[in-house]
């Protein structure tokens, strides 16, 4: 591949995942770069599915975006022809396999797009890890994708406890996605936060981070 189009193709974001004792952190940054240049500053990388489920989203915007419409309407389909919803391993599997086949397709765009899952259903809980490759892994204490998340990680390491609270592991999501923000030139510009418990799936955190020079 030309060595000019590959470095416009690279992409950078932070994202973190946080299993806590009554549900589940997700949040993300809020730039979309494009090689060195920053696309946008007010990029939404935390989406939710349906009532129950959210993801995170990394890699390249168009195939994430495709993918997360596909999901949505796959499950919408589910649940028709089911007569219920699916459970969370059903949909991380799902998710697991269109990601799987969207890296596996020839196209002169690598197809790269890495997902954090979130979500409850009758048995609690369940956040998974899809990765680039289709693989899905389940998550029983933190996990985090992107270029910044070897910042993110290094947070989440130090300050992470079994059994933290929605509120706490909030704070702690926010100082890990800080990380990135500080040392990855590909993170930025902002912190979206959501949490998904018992009430459901809400948005309690949007902090955007302003460069301009008064």
């Amino acid at each position: 591949m030309d060595e000019k189009l590959t470095e416009q193709l690279k992409k950078g974001t932070t994202t973190v995942g946080i299993v806590c004792k009554d549900g589940l952190v997700l949040a993300a940054d809020m730039r979309a770069t494009a090689g060195s240049l920053i696309v946008t500053k007010t990029t939404d990388k935390v989406v939710k599915i349906n009532d129950d489920i959210a993801v995170t989203m990394a890699g390249s915007v168009s195939d994430a975006q495709l993918i997360i419409k596909l999901i949505r309407a796959e499950l919408k389909l589910r649940e028709v022809r089911l007569g219920r919803k699916s459970n969370m391993k059903e949909a991380a599997n799902l998710l697991g396999s269109m990601v799987y086949d969207n890296i596996r397709r020839m196209s002169m765009l690598p197809g790269i797009a890495h997902f954090l899952m979130g979500g409850k259903d009758d048995t609690g809980f369940r956040l998974y890890d899809i990765f680039p490759d289709g693989s899905v892994t389940l998550v029983d204490d933190f996990v985090s994708s992107g270029s910044g998340s070897v910042m993110a990680f290094g947070v989440l390491e130090t300050m992470y406890e079994k059994n933290i609270s929605t509120d706490d592991a909030v704070k702690l999501a926010t100082k890990a996605i800080n990380a990135g923000i500080q040392r990855d030139v590909n993170t930025g510009n902002g912190i979206n936060v959501f949490t998904i418990t018992e009430k459901g799936i809400v948005h309690v955190k949007r902090q955007e981070l302003s460069a301009k020079l008064e």
